[in-house]
């Protein structure tokens, strides 16, 4: 058996490409249980190692969550429609609505959430805020979590000088969040950049996140310039790359 590059699939993706496959016509619905690794060893004529190397990948694609002592069930998350333009009008936090509501009914709750100021700037988040030398940093340090799985850990980096004293510096900035809060202060956000990158996560990301360290992670980048073209805010996002579909809707 070949995947759609004409690789040659070992046993363990043989299965799990069946396993999938079964999934997609809908045979296991989410939470299902999933046929036990002696099982499926049986059923292919395979060792128990190999079966469970085909759950394993099963697991690191976020189609299947398993635990010690009980059969693999299928995931029920629904992934988030991350819809990156909408989510960032000022319709949005300028009425005070959180970005959240523009992307799906659901809304996410923030477990952990640590506000540190007069932090010095890394070196790159230095150079885009123009920071000038010694000048310091308030991070925002925040963990979303969805319907009890963590999705998105997000550290957002803004100059001290423009915040302090300002709701930025508390752990809950008010309706509409940092943007409106940067409006408040006279730098409303005109412009937005985004850079995404996909890459394996560290040790540190894949335990906030709750995944296995094969699964991969979106890197998402963002930074926000006022009218004047100053950027007054970076936020830094790594998205667990299962529970997100990234959506881009815009006029031609």
């Amino acid at each position: 058996m070949t995947d759609e590059t004409g690789a040659q699939l070992t046993k363990a993706q043989q299965i799990a490409a069946e396993l999938k496959a079964a999934i997609d016509r809908g045979d296991y619905r989410p939470g299902d249980r999933l046929p036990g690794e002696s099982a499926l060893a049986a059923q292919h004529g395979v060792s128990d190692l190999t079966a469970r190397r085909a759950l394993k990948i099963l697991r690191t694609e976020g189609l299947i969550e398993t635990k010690k002592g009980a059969a693999a069930r299928v995931i029920s998350f629904q992934p988030i429609r991350r819809r990156g333009i909408q989510r960032l009008a000022r319709d949005q936090w300028g009425s005070g609505k959180t970005v959240w509501s523009a992307d799906d009914h659901r809304a996410p709750d923030v477990d952990q959430i640590k506000v540190l100021e007069n932090v010095a700037a890394p070196q790159h988040i230095s150079d885009v805020l123009e920071l000038a030398p010694g000048e310091m940093v308030c991070v925002r340090s925040r963990r979303y979590v969805m319907e009890g799985r963590p999705v998105m850990v997000a550290e957002s980096y803004l100059p001290q000088s423009l915040v302090a004293g300002s709701p930025i510096v508390q752990a809950d900035t008010g309706p509409g969040g940092i943007y409106a809060r940067l409006a408040d202060l006279g730098h409303a956000p005109a412009h937005f950049r985004e850079e995404i990158r996909v890459r394996m996560p560290s040790a540190e990301e894949a335990a906030r996140l709750a995944i296995p360290t094969e699964r991969t992670v979106v890197k998402l980048a963002r930074t926000a310039f006022d009218a004047e073209g100053r950027a007054v805010e970076i936020t830094e996002m790594t998205l667990d790359s299962a529970a997100y579909v990234l959506n881009y809707e815009f006029d031609a």
